[in-house]
C-alpha cells in the first residue's frame, strides 16, 4: 500500500490530470461507445478504464483500493505522456484517447 504522503500526491496527481468532472466523463463515455444500431447501458459505456476512472471520481480517498491506485497511476503517467497542449486539434484521435480516461486537452 502507498504511504500517507505518495497517497496525496498521487490524488492531487490525479485530479489535476482529469480535468473533466464525472458528468462529463459519463457522458463522454456514452457518446464515444454509442453506434448507429443502439447506445450501450450508461453503467457499460466506455473503456474499462475510463469507467474505473469514473468509479474513483465518486469516491472518497479512504475508499481507494489498490487497483484504484494502479489505475490512477496509469491515468496520471498516460496523461503526461499524450499531452501536447499546442498542437491538439480539436477532433484529434488523441483528444478521443485522453477523454476517454477523463482527460480534455482542450482545457487549462
Amino acid at each position: 500500500m502507498t504511504d500517507a504522503l505518495e497517497l496525496d500526491a498521487l490524488w492531487e496527481d490525479f485530479h489535476r490530470a482529469v480535468n473533466m468532472t464525472s458528468q462529463e466523463l459519463a457522458a463522454w463515455l456514452r457518446v464515444s461507445d454509442a453506434d448507429e444500431s443502439a447506445e450501450p447501458l450508461p453503467e457499460h459505456a466506455g473503456e474499462p478504464t475510463g469507467q474505473h476512472v469514473l468509479a474513483i471520481l465518486q469516491k472518497r480517498r479512504t475508499d481507494l483500493t489498490d487497483e484504484d491506485l494502479e489505475v490512477m497511476y496509469q491515468v496520471v503517467e498516460t496523461v503526461e505522456a499524450e499531452v501536447d497542449v499546442e498542437n491538439e486539434p480539436e477532433d484529434s484521435p488523441r483528444r478521443h484517447r485522453l477523454m476517454s480516461v477523463g482527460h480534455d486537452p482542450l482545457r487549462s
